[in-house]
């Protein structure tokens, strides 16, 4: 039996980001476009009591949040050579900055954009110690690392990329080197072009 796969979005959403990486697995997917205000349906509050684009169904397993989507269909489909092969030293890149991304980067940009004041006293508390602690270590890393892995492109990419590029567009990270030239290197990817097209053709049309 082949592999159903329904991605649950609407264009204006984080949906982007799970279909980027469906358009970089190259595998056949169905599309459920969803206006806002039906994702707060009983039809599809029983899939995600949530709410929350985007929704992955795969098969009979449901899957939400962009960082588990991601890592999900990397190991769900292995031939893809997404994600490091289990027992390598590398799945502990992969997975530490790609939770950094969706735990630290989200949290403490998010805080900082709604102008939490962060008191030295509260550093320890917060997870992520300070926005500026956050900044600095993701500038370091991308300084020093043309992706997650090095030379090797991989599905934390397709997360952490998606990321920065909408907190430059927004304007929620600064325009650090490191920061502009991670965003092009990924949005040049033929599959990222592919998936925004494919989202930007979708706006105002629902299923």
């Amino acid at each position: 039996m082949p592999d159903k796969l329904i991605l649950y979005t609407n264009p204006q959403s984080r949906g982007r980001v799970a279909r980027r990486m469906l358009e970089e697995l190259g595998v056949p997917y169905e599309t459920k476009v969803l206006e806002y205000g039906e994702n707060r349906k009983p039809e599809f509050l029983a899939i995600n009591p949530m709410g929350k684009f985007p929704t992955l169904v795969h098969n009979d397993v449901v899957i939400t949040e962009n960082a588990a989507i991601i890592t999900y269909l990397a190991d769900a489909f292995p031939e893809k050579n997404l994600a490091p092969p289990l027992g390598s030293t590398e799945r502990g890149t992969y997975f530490r900055w790609i939770f950094f991304a969706s735990g630290p980067v989200e949290a403490a940009l998010t805080d900082k954009y709604l102008g939490l004041e962060i008191k030295p006293e509260m550093k320890g508390s917060l997870g992520y110690g300070s926005p500026e602690d956050v900044i600095s270590t993701l500038d370091n890393f991308l300084s020093n690392n043309q992706y997650v892995l090095g030379d090797k492109f991989s599905a934390a990419d397709v997360y952490l990329g998606s990321l920065i590029d909408f907190y430059l567009q927004f304007k929620m990270l600064p325009q650090l080197d490191s920061f502009v030239r991670y965003a092009e290197l990924i949005n040049a990817r033929p599959a990222i072009i592919r998936a925004g097209a494919i989202d930007n053709g979708l706006m105002g049309k629902s299923s």
